[in-house]
C-alpha cells in the first residue's frame, strides 16, 4: 500500500485474454496461462471446456475466495480458517439461437460466501461489506459499464491452384 500511495502509476494494470480458435474451440491466453472455452451441445458447441457463462461465475466465486483470503482478510488483520463459494444463474439457450420470445441475457446472478473464522461477527460484516465495496468481478457485474467494441473481418486466403 505505501508504493501504490507513494506511486498510484504502479498500482495500474491492464490485463489482456486473447481468443482464437484451435481444434474448434476457444483457446484462451492470458500471460503464460492458457485454457479452452467451448459451448453446449444444444447451441453448436462440443462441450469439451468449461463454458463462457461457466467462467463468468467461475471468475466471480474465485474473487469471492481469493480477494478474502489473500486481501481482503490480512488488511483486516481477521483470521479466515476456511473460505468457499458458489456462483450461479439462469441461462435460456432459446435465447442464444434467436429463438423468438427467449432473451440471451443471463440471470438471477447470485452468490452465495463462506467463511469460516474465529473472529466475531461484526468484524466479519466488515470484510463482507468491504468486499462489496472492492471486488472488481463483482462490481462489474453490478454496475453497468461501457465496453467498447471493435469489429474487424478479412477474406479468406484463396485456395491454392492445382499445380498445372
Amino acid at each position: 500500500m505505501t508504493r501504490f500511495r507513494a506511486d498510484p502509476a504502479a498500482a495500474r494494470i491492464a490485463p489482456e485474454v486473447t481468443a482464437s480458435l484451435v481444434n474448434g474451440r476457444a483457446r484462451l491466453s492470458a500471460g503464460p496461462f492458457n485454457w479452452e472455452a467451448d459451448l453446449p451441445v444444444a447451441i453448436g458447441g462440443e462441450n469439451l471446456a468449461p463454458s463462457p457463462t461457466a467462467y463468468l461465475l467461475g471468475a466471480l466465486a474465485g474473487c469471492g475466495v481469493a480477494f478474502i483470503r489473500d486481501t481482503l482478510a490480512p488488511q483486516l488483520g481477521l483470521r479466515i480458517d476456511d473460505v468457499s463459494a458458489v456462483a450461479r444463474c439462469v441461462s435460456d439457450l432459446r435465447g442464444l439461437l434467436a429463438v423468438d420470445g427467449a432473451a440471451p441475457d443471463l440471470d438471477q446472478i447470485a452468490i452465495e460466501l463462506r467463511v469460516v473464522s474465529p473472529e466475531p461477527p461484526e468484524r466479519l460484516e466488515q470484510l463482507y461489506q468491504a468486499w462489496l465495496e472492492r471486488c472488481p468481478i463483482f462490481l462489474v457485474i453490478r454496475k453497468p459499464n461501457d465496453v467498447q467494441v471493435s469489429f474487424a473481418s478479412e477474406p479468406s486466403p484463396a485456395p491454392a491452384r492445382p499445380p498445372a
